[in-house]
């Protein structure tokens, strides 16, 4: 008797500034539940948890190490980038993530629900050399929506954590479909 063994769920690590939230344990079983809806295997950041004998800088190092193994074990990165402590802005930590992930040929995944690009949501003035914010830095203007290291690294989905599930399983059926070589007409 042959079992055919069922390939198991791509992986997707659930990148985002949502590990700060009040409720992130809670936002990330939703996350993971809203993954396996699609087909996902959702791997949240906050699932592995760090010894409690750990603190302070010892305690960051198991947690960036424990972030850096799952993105390592997952097939996909799926991050929420939308602007955190500032305008324009993802999470850095986020945005490491996305660098890592393409860094190892990871496919990225982003999605926002910021409306506009750069220029026209990062407050800024007319300068010599294009945009400046309030700082004197020139503000990009690619027309896109996040920093072009991000927006050229992921393919980002305007709206929630759902509308990029649905596009991440929607690219994965024509994939499929694409693969499939129908048979000869003879």
């Amino acid at each position: 008797m042959t079992h055919s063994l069922s390939p198991r769920p791509p992986r997707v690590y659930l990148a985002g500034f949502d590990v700060f939230r009040r409720d992130a344990r809670a936002f990330g079983e939703r996350l993971r539940a809203a993954c396996a809806e699609y087909g996902f295997e959702g791997v949240y950041p906050l699932d592995a948890e760090a010894p409690a004998c750990l603190e302070g800088p010892r305690k960051a190092a198991w947690i960036y190490r424990s972030n850096i193994d799952a993105i390592r074990s997952a097939d996909i990165v799926m991050a929420n980038v939308d602007d955190f402590r500032g305008p324009g802005e993802p999470d850095s930590g986020t945005a490491f993530e996305i660098g890592f992930a393409a860094a190892l040929g990871k496919e990225v995944w982003a999605y926002t629900t910021d409306v506009g690009t750069l220029t026209e949501r990062v407050p800024s003035q007319p300068g010599a050399q294009g945009r400046e914010c309030a700082r004197g830095f020139l503000v990009e203007d690619f027309g896109l929506q996040k920093n072009l290291m991000i927006a050229c690294a992921a393919r980002i989905v305007n709206g929630d954590a759902r509308a990029c599930l649905a596009a991440m399983a929607q690219e994965r059926k024509c994939a499929e479909a694409a693969s499939e070589r129908p048979g000869l007409l003879t």
